[in-house]
């Protein structure tokens, strides 16, 4: 006769004879989220080296007056500037095994369509992170990766900087490809001065920007300085209806900013720098696929199906001087008037 009860923990020592309860659904958090691709236009390319003209209209003249009958002048026209850059292969790869793509799994039926899926919005992610960058464009060879270039590299007409800091600039001064990437200064707080001024050259030069985006602590940082102790809006407390547990909402954040030239969307973005806080008009701004993203079967070698997801592509800044940037924020600061 027994004397203790059979319980969980002996069938353990059998084998463990106990059927698993495995969800059978896949909980992915990782962020796909893509502001910038997401708001800026798209564009081709036949060409690794995408080019294209920017031109500007001479300052207004307050004494152009001529005497009536005075002979032609002197033609001061000026020629379009030419700007390029090259277009970057960005690539992910997979091989799948038969067995791995057959057997009865968890989440998914298929492991190949499972990781296309999940490898292109990798992909995806990796342009995003990649378009946001302090990087110069490259040219390459058959050893170098080309480069395209990213934000910090196009950005140079409107911007603020900490102390050492420099801009950006083309290959040949006034023109070419971005080929010098900014350089970093002294990180400082954020300032509503320094943003109001940035969105009023970008509006001199003739833009008309309608983003602002900046990392996830920095949005933090607009929002508390917005919305919070300083009071820059009438009140916290709003009442936004009724929500499914009653009472009233409360509004701790601010994404919609008006100034006096526009309306500016506060956009955060999870895979930028968070020193840098960009003033965007999107209208100027392009993703230039030479060719769009796409996935490619390998020649089958072994026991396993194999795969590469990759897209060729350019950021195109189509004229960066409707655009602008604070640079060298310091996240780590409350933001100050």
């Amino acid at each position: 006769m027994a004397t203790t009860n059979f319980d969980r923990y002996n069938l353990a020592t059998q084998g463990d004879n106990v059927r698993e309860d495995l969800t059978d659904v896949i909980y992915n958090i990782s962020p796909t989220e893509v502001p910038l691709q997401s708001n800026i236009g798209r564009g081709s390319a036949s060409n690794v080296l995408k080019e294209w003209q920017i031109d500007e209209l001479a300052a207004a003249d307050t004494g152009n007056a001529a005497i009536d009958g005075a002979d032609f002048g002197t033609d001061s026209s000026d020629p379009a500037s030419r700007i390029g850059v090259y277009h970057q292969i960005s690539i992910k790869y997979l091989a799948i095994s038969r067995r791995a793509n057959i057997v009865n799994k968890a989440g998914r039926k298929s492991e190949l369509a499972y990781q296309i899926a999940k490898k292109g919005r990798e992909l995806r992610r990796d342009v995003e992170a990649i378009a946001c960058l302090n990087q110069a464009t490259l040219a390459g060879s058959s050893t170098v990766a080309s480069l395209t270039a990213g934000l910090g590299a196009w950005v140079k007409t409107n911007t603020i900087r900490g102390t050492g800091g420099a801009d950006p600039a083309l290959s040949n001064t006034t023109y070419g490809e971005p080929t010098t990437a900014a350089t970093d200064g002294t990180v400082a707080a954020l300032s509503e001065t320094n943003l109001l001024q940035i969105i009023r050259e970008c509006y001199i030069q003739g833009g008309s920007p309608n983003m602002i985006m900046v990392g996830p602590t920095v949005k933090q940082r607009l929002s508390n300085y917005l919305f919070g102790s300083s009071a820059r809006v009438a009140t916290q407390y709003q009442d936004q209806g009724k929500s499914p547990r009653g009472g009233v909402s409360v509004v701790g954040a601010v994404d919609v900013y008006v100034s006096d030239y526009g309306v500016l969307d506060i956009v955060p973005n999870r895979f930028q720098r968070e020193r840098d806080v960009w003033v965007l008009d999107t209208e100027y701004w392009e993703m230039c696929y030479l060719d769009g993203y796409k996935t490619e079967t390998i020649a089958k070698i072994g026991d396993a199906e194999r795969r590469h997801i990759l897209v060729d592509w350019a950021l195109k800044s189509n004229n960066e001087a409707a655009s602008g940037v604070i640079a060298d924020v310091d996240s780590a600061a409350a933001m100050v008037a």
